[in-house]
Parts: structure tokens; sequence; C-alpha cells
């Protein structure tokens, strides 16, 4: 396979890094991080209508701009790097993606042009009190009304980005097996409870969502949602996976500038035999983690056969890649490095919380084995 990147990939992904340069500082990052809502709506309104980043990936059908799973990862890569504040990737790799692989088309004409606009804020519930990302571990009950409607009841956890969707598509178990609802967000759904949590990585808003009887509307069949879920979860991984590359490659960027502009005992620390050793061992982890990324991302793209092991081998590998560079960034940067002040620990924090997200590197490794059939 030749390189994913095209010309207009690098010309969208210079784009993307002006605009984040502009619009997610750190102050910005550091405002948005301890506010509740955990995003600027303004910003967002100008990411669908300036960049139409929200369809990029999304159809022409419906809103979209029908381009490939390969831009998607460039602008996650860049986002992953200015660590935005924003539903992106709960609205884009996972409620759109969702709403794609479940073959209904009415949801997806129903929800995506609005995703796609940046009007609707949308997200997957998923994750349950176990905290494993998987269909088998749903227990949220799905029941018939004597209407012909459906009712969720019970608890979702881990919810990206749950207490300001405004779409939410809910994985439950109902008598035919796994299936997917869509809910209206917590401010127009009765009994639905949408609670904040706090968080290691205060840049990605989490939320615990308590479902009382609330209406829901079936996607799909019922019973047949498991495929559409396993879909969804594969490609999120690999999403995330680039977001994880930009992040490491922002770190590895800060350590090797401070160790050319920290002097010790007269030199650049960056002259020491350790610390060369330090950022050249970086170097090869972190362009190996945008080379498993990136074939992932093509593989997704083209929507071969290779996806699920490719999603299992990109999220294993970028996520101790990730936090590898920037425990190490802190290291190089010493003292310093552990100050609040510093952003250092703002991308530390990023490389915890996404390490553990869909399932952590052991978890991906051992469905790799599986995969390939070892």
């Amino acid at each position: 396979m030749s390189a994913p990147f095209t010309d207009n990939n690098e010309e969208l992904r210079r784009t993307v890094r002006r605009f984040l340069a502009d619009k997610s500082p750190e102050n910005e990052v550091r405002r948005l991080m301890e506010g509740t809502e955990g995003f600027d709506p303004v910003v967002w309104k100008q990411m669908a209508e300036q960049l139409g980043l929200m369809g990029l990936a999304i159809p022409e059908c419906y809103g979209g701009s029908g381009a490939s799973f390969v831009e998607l990862a460039v602008v996650l890569e860049e986002m992953g790097g200015a660590l935005l504040c924003a539903p992106y990737f709960s609205s884009v790799a996972l409620a759109a993606t969702l709403l794609l692989a479940s073959g209904d088309e009415t949801a997806k004409g129903d929800h995506l042009p609005g995703i796609a606009a940046g009007r609707t804020v949308a997200t997957v519930a998923l994750a349950e009190r176990s905290g494993r990302w998987s269909e088998d571990a749903v227990t949220l009950e799905g029941t018939r009304t004597a209407a012909g409607g459906w009712r969720l009841t019970g608890e979702k956890h881990y919810v990206l980005d749950g207490h300001v969707a405004d779409l939410m598509l809910v994985v439950a178990r109902t008598p035919a097996g796994v299936s997917v609802f869509a809910v209206d967000g917590a401010a127009d759904a009765d009994g639905l409870t949408a609670t904040p949590v706090p968080t290691l990585d205060q840049t990605r808003k989490l939320a615990t969502v308590s479902f009382d009887r609330v209406p829901a509307r079936l996607i799909g069949d019922e019973g047949r949602g498991r495929p559409a879920v396993a879909k969804m979860l594969d490609l999120a991984a690999i999403a995330l996976a680039a977001e994880q590359v930009g992040g490491a490659r922002k770190v590895l960027g800060m350590a090797v500038e401070y160790a050319k502009l920290r002097v010790q005992f007269g030199r650049p620390i960056g002259s020491f035999q350790a610390i060369k050793h330090k950022c050249a061992d970086l170097l090869l982890e972190v362009e190996s983690a945008g080379a498993a990324a990136g074939y992932a991302a093509w593989a997704a793209a083209e929507d071969n056969d290779e996806v699920p092991a490719m999603a299992s081998l990109a999220k294993s590998y970028c996520s101790e890649a990730y936090f590898h560079a920037a425990a190490e960034n802190i290291q190089i940067h010493g003292g310093i490095g552990y100050t609040w002040e510093h952003p250092a620990h703002l991308y530390f924090k990023r490389a915890k919380s996404s390490e553990l997200l869909f399932g952590d590197a052991t978890a991906h490794r051992e469905l790799l084995a599986q995969r390939i059939g070892i």
C-alpha cells in the first residue's frame, strides 16, 4: 500500500492546524476544561460552517462532504495535537458512524443532516458500570409500550459529552437481543438524567446517564444491533488512534524543543547522550504509531476485511506510544514538567484517558490475537 495521505490531505491538515492554532490555544483549552459544557458553541458553529468538519465523512446525500475515513483521521490527528475541547469525537466518530452502520435509511435521513451541519450534538451510550466496551456487557433494558413504542430503563456510564448531547444513541437489550435506540438529549427527554462526572482528563467530558422509562425510537431491526455496534467500535478505535498520534507528535515536539533550549553545565541538554537517545527512541515509536494509524484509516476507507485486526493493532500500539511519549516529555522537562502551569500534564492525562477508552492495549492485543487466529 502507498502512503495514505495525498497532497489534498496535507492541505486539509494545514487548514485545520491553522484553525485550531487560533481557536484552541492552551489558554482556551484550560478555560473550557474548567467549565461544565466543555466546548465553545461559537467555535463549534465555525467548525461546521467554515470548514465543514462535522460532515466530512458523511455521504453527500445526508448533507455531508462524502470524504473518506482517511480525511477524518487527518482532522482527528490535528485535534489530538491541539487538545480540542469539543463534542466532535462523540458526534462524528461515534454517533454518525453508528447511524451509517445501522442500515436504517429513515434514521440516517432524520439525524445525519443535523450532525453534518453542526446543529446536532450527538453521542453513543454503550458502556455500563462494568466499564466494558462490548455489546455482551449491555444490560440496560428496552421494553415495548402498550402503544407499540419503546422505553429504556437502566444506567449508562462513561458517555462522552452525554450532558450536552441533543441526540443519544443508546445500546440496549431487548427480548430479541442487542438493539440500538435514539433518544432526545437530557434537556428534552422525560426520565433522562445526565450527570457530568469528574475525570482525570478534564479536556474530555464524560457523563453518567440514567434512564427511567425514557421514550425511545428503535433504529434498525430489533435484536440486530450487534453488527452495527461492533463496526462502530472498530472505527472508533481507529479514529482514537489517529487522535493519539496527534497528541504523541505534539509532546515529542515539545520535548525536542525543550532539549534544544534548556542549558545545563554550559550545554543544551539535548547534546547529552541520555536525552538524545530518549528523543530518538520516541521519534521511532511515534512514527511507527503514525504508520499503524494511517494504515488502519486506509483500511477503514476501503471498508476491507482488515478493519477489525487493524483497529485493535492501531489502538493497542498508539495507546502505549502516546502514553510513553507523554511521560518521557515530562521527564525531559524535569521539574517544570510537573507543574500545573506547564501543558505537559494536560497531554499526559489525555494520553491516559484515551488509553483506557474503548479498551486498553492489553484488551486490544487479546482481540487482535483472536481476530488473526492465534
